[in-house]
């Protein structure tokens, strides 16, 4: 069997990089359900420990319990998905990877947050900048990556704030940098 190497012409390339492109902000669009789901879960949580916390609730941790219904109902609508899956394109691959990796390093800050005295909020904001900003680049939507560079903002602003006001600062930057972006991402109309 011989292959043969076919040389494309720039148009070629173009359309082929195009319909990567596509795809991956096709796939983007309805993943966008996780980045609404967390970012409606995780405003919700640091609103919950805010107000918590000025009320002198003795366990006002206790508000981050919602996260376990949001992790089942993620791997249930992953299982969903993946029965009903279309092609994927290499970016959605490298994109997918990334926000992988953002689980991982989270869930470590989360397991050794006693290390540093569970003051998380400013780490876990820096580390949200990432998957938001590149995802951004790589579906070339600018609302998610701008929802990364406020999250490095509101990452600095968390370190220049005390107890209960960094979980307020990490409501708003989830919200700009996930929730709104997430909305905005479902219903952009290609």
């Amino acid at each position: 069997m011989e292959t043969e190497n076919q040389i494309l012409t720039t148009q070629q390339s173009l359309d082929i990089i195009t319909k990567m492109i596509r795809q991956a902000h096709g796939n983007i669009k309805w993943n966008s359900v996780y980045v609404i789901l967390w970012g409606l879960v995780i405003t919700v949580a640091n609103v919950g420990m805010f107000v918590l916390m000025w009320m002198n609730y003795p366990r006002p941790y206790l508000v981050w319990l919602i996260t376990v219904p949001a992790w089942i109902l993620t791997l249930y609508i992953s299982y969903r998905h993946g029965k009903n899956a279309t092609a994927t394109s290499h970016l959605d691959r490298i994109n997918a990877l990334l926000w992988y990796s953002y689980g991982i390093i989270i869930f470590t800050i989360i397991v050794f947050g006693v290390k540093i005295n569970y003051q998380l909020n400013p780490v876990i904001l820096l580390v949200s900048a990432i998957p938001a900003f590149v995802s951004g680049i790589i579906i070339k939507f600018r609302p998610l990556t701008m929802g990364g560079i406020l999250f490095w903002v509101f990452g600095i602003i968390c370190f220049l704030v005390d107890g209960p006001w960094q979980y307020l600062v990490g409501a708003i930057a989830v919200t700009a940098g996930h929730l709104i972006p997430g909305l905005l991402l479902r219903n952009n109309a290609d």
